[in-house]
C-alpha cells in the first residue's frame, strides 16, 4: 500500500494568495497544487486529489477558496473530500482570517501576527492579534468552518495572504505565511529541503 501523501491546507486562493504560496513552496522545497487556486476554488476534491497523487514528493500546498460565502461553498466542500480521503495526510492549516461575518469560525492552536510573531491568540485578517474577548482564539474566515469537521492536527492562523497592510508582501517574501507554513512543518516534525 502506498504511503499516504502529506499536505497542507491554506484556506485562501484568490490571484494574491497563489503567488505567495507558489513562491513559498518553491523556496522551500514542496510542492503545491495551482490548479486548487481560484476564488472560488475552480476544481472538485476529486480532482484535487488525482493531483495531488501525482507529485514526485510531499508536503504538498493545496489552496481552498470560499470567495466570502458564510455557508459550505466550493473551496470547503473540496476540502472536505480531500481532508477526509484516506490516501491523504493532513498535516495542517494555514487558516486565513476575513470580515465575513455569521460564521463559527475556527480555534487556533496559534498564530503569526502582521509582525511576523507566533502568537497564542487568533489574527484578524489585517494580522493585528486578538487580545480581548471569549473568542480570541478564533480565526474568523469564509473558507475556515469545515476544519471542525475533519482531523488536522496544527491550525495557524494569519491574515489575509499577501496582504495585512504590506506585511506580507510577496516582494518581502510574505514573511507571515512563511512562518505559519514552517511552523506547521516544526510541529509536525516534518524536514523539509529548505529548511535553514
Amino acid at each position: 500500500m502506498a504511503a499516504k501523501v502529506r499536505i497542507i491546507i491554506v484556506t485562501d486562493g484568490d490571484r494574491c494568495a497563489q503567488h505567495v504560496v507558489e513562491n513559498i513552496a518553491t523556496d522551500l522545497g514542496l510542492r503545491c497544487i495551482s490548479a486548487s487556486a481560484g476564488n472560488p476554488t475552480p476544481i472538485s476534491g476529486q480532482e484535487i486529489v488525482e493531483l495531488v497523487k501525482t507529485v514526485p514528493h510531499d508536503p504538498v500546498l493545496v489552496m481552498f477558496d470560499d470567495r466570502g460565502r458564510r455557508d459550505k461553498g466550493k473551496g470547503e466542500t473540496a476540502m472536505e473530500y480531500v481532508a477526509s480521503h484516506p490516501d491523504i495526510e493532513v498535516l495542517g492549516a494555514v487558516a486565513v482570517a476575513s470580515n465575513t461575518t455569521g460564521i463559527r469560525g475556527v480555534a487556533a492552536d496559534a498564530s503569526v501576527s502582521g509582525e511576523g510573531v507566533v502568537v497564542d491568540n487568533a489574527v484578524d485578517k489585517y494580522g493585528q492579534e486578538k487580545t480581548t474577548g471569549r473568542d480570541r482564539t478564533i480565526i474568523n474566515g469564509d473558507t475556515v468552518d469545515v476544519l471542525n469537521a475533519v482531523d488536522v492536527p496544527v491550525i495557524i492562523g494569519v491574515g489575509d495572504i499577501g496582504k495585512m497592510d504590506k506585511a506580507d508582501d510577496i516582494r518581502r517574501g510574505a514573511p507571515v505565511t512563511r512562518k505559519a507554513i514552517e511552523e506547521i512543518l516544526k510541529r509536525s516534525g516534518v524536514s523539509y529541503a529548505g529548511k535553514p
